[in-house]
C-alpha cells in the first residue's frame, strides 16, 4: 500500500518533533518519528484498524504522545490527512484532499 503523508500533516509532525526535542530532549523528538512511524505501518497493513471519525477519515492515537494520526484508506492508498493534537478543535483538517 502507498502511503502519502499530506503537506499540512509533514508540517505538523515536524512542528511536533521540533517541540518535545527542544522542549525536553532530541531522544523525545525521535520518539514522537519513531511512534509515528510505527502507526503508519501498522495502518498500511490494516487500514480499517483505526476509529471512523468525520466523514470517511479514521483515527489512530498514538501511544505516550497526545496525538493522533487522522487518514483516509482507498484502494492501495493510504492518505495521512493530519498529525491530530487532542486538545486542537476537532476536525481543522476537514479542508485537506
Amino acid at each position: 500500500m502507498s502511503i502519502v503523508l499530506h503537506p499540512a500533516a509533514a508540517e505538523e509532525l515536524q512542528a511536533a518533533a521540533t517541540f518535545y526535542a527542544n522542549q525536553a530532549n532530541r531522544q523525545l523528538g525521535l520518539a514522537l518519528l519513531n511512534e509515528f512511524e510505527r502507526v503508519v505501518t501498522l495502518l498500511a497493513e490494516q487500514p480499517a484498524l483505526g476509529n471512523r471519525w468525520v466523514g470517511n477519515t479514521r483515527r489512530f492515537a498514538l501511544r505516550k504522545f497526545p496525538f493522533s494520526v487522522v487518514y483516509r484508506s482507498q484502494t492501495g492508498l493510504l492518505l495521512i490527512v493530519a498529525l491530530a493534537h487532542h486538545k486542537r478543535r476537532p476536525g481543522y483538517w476537514r479542508h485537506r484532499a
